[in-house]
């Protein structure tokens, strides 16, 4: 565990973006309804070799690129996160059936998100 199982690309245009990937890498794409009623895009890179899926977020001042890392306990990286002296950017949130989420920031201004798979979260 505490592995890259994620990623996400910001977009202005997931429509336009979705069409892109598509274009040049193959890639499809699935819109998952979140609970506070956005749409997510959930993005599929392939299904053989090495390599993880992502999805789609929201463009906010510049284009950037998030990776999010699997991990056991998403509650107790977050205050180890806090201890080695970086910061919750977004406190953990419920996912769903997907688990819970938390994006963070390192000492070097770094943002990643982590993720702790619970098939039964939010049921």
């Amino acid at each position: 565990m505490n592995r890259v199982v994620h990623f996400e690309l910001s977009a202005k245009d997931f429509e336009r973006a979705a069409k892109f990937y598509g274009d040049v890498f193959g890639w499809t794409f699935n819109k998952f309804e979140m609970p506070d009623g956005n749409v997510y895009w959930m993005i599929n890179t392939g299904e053989e070799g090495p390599g993880i899926n992502g999805g789609f977020m929201p463009q906010q001042e510049k284009p950037e690129t998030f990776n999010t890392l699997g991990v056991a306990d998403v509650h107790a990286k977050v205050e180890a996160v806090v201890a080695a002296g970086g910061e919750v950017l977004f406190p953990v949130a419920t996912i769903p059936t997907v688990g819970y989420l938390a994006y963070v920031k390192d000492t070097e201004g770094n943002v990643f998100g982590m993720m702790q798979d619970d098939p039964q979260a939010g049921m």
